[in-house]
């Protein structure tokens, strides 16, 4: 038996934080907006002759062995383990790897959960339809970071594409947007800095501050959901310079809500590609580190990239994936 997997990482364009609970009920029509792109999370489950259980991580090359999944240590290779326990899958070798770099900010270990999940799903022949396997992954990923997760990272590795996701009283609700594509694109230009994201920033203390009713959090948040649907609205008019005006003002509103989202150096890169160019930008994931994405008129994109690129950015070769989770079984 052999299952083999990937989905797509993404990039966040406006909305994040705010899609972990209850934030979102504290901001009547919060949304954000994403991005599958082409840099994919993989996992391959291998059969045994025997009932052990091996993991390796071609990224960490790490490697874990255990009897039964019940004997894993939980603690090595943490996320994967956790599902292959949950799963309860017995006499199989678990290789994962990602195109995105480690600590990018692209949603990297939340798109392994959904490859790897669906793929050890499949091993064990569960029936699980995409929402219960979604909520699956993301409260194991929970335990593993020991704080709440959001919901936003999980929907474009299900689904691909261009996606809003809703959030309210009623739920959550993924939105596919009917975005050339192609054209996006062609206007998008993602870097990776080269420093990993820094631990220091998450979104645990800016949770605790909103639930405490911290007005500069508040005012925040209520500009970065401003901000999402200016984005949104902007996208279906194919109005792409207004898009990339409230991305800039996202950006702006997410300073505000964790000024360590930002560093000299990512500002730097920022004005450098605004000054080739960009419209505007911002860091996707938690900041401090990790991936910038621009977005830039078509004509401007070479220049944008080379002047990241001369400044030591690594500028990631990534197209908009209209794809999501892919899964073979033979």
């Amino acid at each position: 038996m052999r299952v083999v997997s990937s989905a797509p990482t993404r990039i966040d364009l406006a909305g994040g934080t705010i899609d972990i609970w209850p934030l979102y009920l504290l901001h009547p029509g919060a949304q954000t907006l994403n991005a599958a792109i082409s840099l994919r999370a993989h996992c391959r489950i291998e059969s045994r002759a025997d009932d052990r259980i091996v993991l390796v991580s071609e990224d960490t090359r790490e490697r874990v062995e255990a009897p039964t999944a019940a004997d894993l240590d939980l603690d090595r290779l943490p996320l994967v383990a956790r599902l292959v326990h949950s799963f309860g899958v017995s006499g199989v070798e678990v290789t994962t790897r990602s195109d995105s770099p480690v600590g990018a900010g692209l949603g990297g270990s939340s798109t392994l959960a959904v490859a790897a999940g669906a793929a050890l799903a499949a091993c064990v022949n569960r029936a699980i339809d995409d929402e219960a396997l979604l909520t699956l992954v993301m409260n194991v990923e929970g335990q593993v970071l020991g704080v709440p997760t959001g919901v936003q990272d999980y929907r474009p590795a299900m689904y691909g594409g261009v996606l809003a996701i809703e959030l309210g009283v009623d739920g959550v609700r993924t939105v596919p947007l009917p975005i050339d594509a192609d054209a996006l694109t062609d206007r998008l230009v993602v870097a990776f800095t080269g420093a990993s994201r820094n631990s220091g920033i998450n979104n645990w203390d800016v949770f605790k501050r909103r639930i405490d009713g911290d007005p500069t959090v508040t005012s925040a948040f209520t500009d970065i959901c401003r901000a999402a649907g200016g984005m949104r609205a902007a996208f279906l008019r194919k109005d792409w310079p207004g898009a990339a005006a409230q991305l800039a003002e996202e950006w702006a509103a997410r300073k505000r809500l964790a000024p360590r989202v930002t560093t000299p150096a990512i500002d730097g890169l920022l004005d450098r590609a605004r000054a080739a160019g960009a419209w505007a930008g911002k860091v996707c994931g938690a900041g401090g580190g990790g991936c910038l994405l621009a977005l830039t008129d078509p004509e401007r994109k070479s220049d944008v990239s080379a002047t990241l690129a001369r400044a030591g950015a690594d500028v990631l070769p990534v197209r908009i994936d209209r794809n999501g989770l892919n899964l073979e079984r033979s």
